[in-house]
This record gives structure tokens, C-alpha cells and sequence, in this order.
């Protein structure tokens, strides 16, 4: 089994427990269907970042947080659809996400659940947690957001992939304006008071996260 191969699979059997988890009368080949059809989307040629690599590393991450968790399979299964939907010249993924994600699980999950996976992936698009999420909602939303911008505190080898991936997906926009617009989207997470929600990330990624957005200004700059 090659590598891609690997983590399709690992991620499949991850997607199938979370789903079995919390669905209704669902039988193994619409889980399998279910699976398929967002993996195709992740292989998607227009994606260098948002792969199933980017759902991996996040499961990653997942694993560390999971007992802080009170809705994991929810959160597991937003992990999964938050970025389904992936067109770089678009400005309305997370909403085309959230919509995707709601057709494809109602079938199979509560009203009040498809809700709470469609709130959390159109957090995503802001990154500020829906104040009229109930307290554990909001715990649980603070972790999935957090998550998905742990890549920013990576090792800087690590970041610069992240980087360099970023770049290919808006190949299509000339050099001088995707430095123009890299640079005010880096500039404008610095000016959050914080980057990270909760406390376990703050104290673990804040500063290396801070330090590498820095440093990639710097080389936008050069």
C-alpha cells in the first residue's frame, strides 16, 4: 500500500467509527459511499494544502485533545467536512462545506446535530467562536478552531511546507499580489490579542506560531 493509500485508508476507518458512533440506521456501504465521495474531493487537483494530509495532521491533534472533548465524534466529523469544499478563486468554501456536510449526514444524524457540524464549519471561515453556542459547544468549537490553525506553531520546517503549499493553490494570482495579500491576511492574525482559543494551545503554540508568521512576512517581504 503506497503512502496516499495508507492515509486514505487510516482516515477512512477513522470516518466510519466517528459516523457509526453517533448515526441512525446506517449500514457499512453508505458509510463507505459517504467516505468516498469526500475523499475524492480531498485528491482534488487544485488542493496542495487542503488534502487529506491537512485532515491527518489534524487527527493528529485530535488525538492530544479528545478527552477535552464533550461531543468528539461532532467534532471528528467537522474535522472531516470543514473543508470538503475547496475552490482557491472562491470566497464561500466554508459555506458551500457546511452545506455539503448537512445533504450528505441528515439522512443519518439529528436536526440539532447537523446544525451544530454546520455552525462549526462556518466558524471556520472567521475563526470567533458562535456566541450562541451553549458553554460545551463553545469548548468544543474552541478546540476544533485551534486545531485547525495549529499548523501555524509547527516546526518552521513544517510551517514552510504549509507555506509553500499555500503558494501553489493561488498559483494563479500573480507574485506581487499574492505577497500584497499573504502579508495583510499574516498581519491581521498578529493583531488578534491571541491566536489560540484555549488555554492548551495557547500555551503550547502562541509563541512559535507568532515567530513563524513573523518570519514569513519577512521573506514575503525579501
Amino acid at each position: 500500500m503506497n503512502d496516499v493509500s495508507h492515509v486514505t485508508s487510516d482516515l477512512g476507518q477513522r470516518f466510519a467509527m466517528h459516523l457509526a458512533a453517533i448515526a441512525n440506521n446506517i449500514y457499512p456501504r453508505e458509510v463507505q459511499a459517504l467516505w468516498q465521495a469526500v475523499a475524492i474531493r480531498y485528491n482534488e487537483p487544485q488542493r496542495a494544502y487542503h488534502t487529506l494530509r491537512h485532515i491527518e495532521q489534524l487527527f493528529a491533534q485530535f488525538e492530544q485533545v479528545k478527552s477535552h472533548l464533550y461531543e468528539p465524534h461532532i467534532i471528528a466529523l467537522a474535522l472531516y467536512y470543514h473543508d470538503v469544499i475547496y475552490e482557491p478563486t472562491r470566497s464561500d468554501n466554508e459555506l458551500k462545506s457546511a452545506k455539503y456536510a448537512v445533504e450528505s449526514l441528515s439522512p443519518y444524524l439529528t436536526t440539532e446535530q447537523c446544525q451544530l457540524i454546520y455552525a462549526l464549519i462556518m466558524m471556520t471561515a472567521t475563526h470567533q467562536l458562535d456566541e450562541l453556542l451553549d458553554a460545551n459547544k463553545r469548548s468544543d468549537a474552541a478546540y476544533l478552531l485551534d486545531m485547525d490553525l495549529s499548523m501555524l506553531g509547527a516546526a518552521w520546517s513544517e510551517y514552510e511546507l504549509y507555506a509553500s503549499a499555500v503558494r501553489q493553490e493561488y498559483a494563479h494570482v500573480p507574485v506581487t499580489d499574492y505577497r500584497i495579500g499573504r502579508t495583510a491576511v499574516l498581519k491581521g492574525l498578529l493583531a488578534h490579542s491571541r491566536l489560540y482559543l484555549t488555554d492548551f494551545y495557547f500555551e503550547r503554540l502562541e509563541k512559535p506560531a507568532r515567530d513563524n508568521i513573523k518570519r514569513e512576512i519577512t521573506a514575503l517581504a525579501a
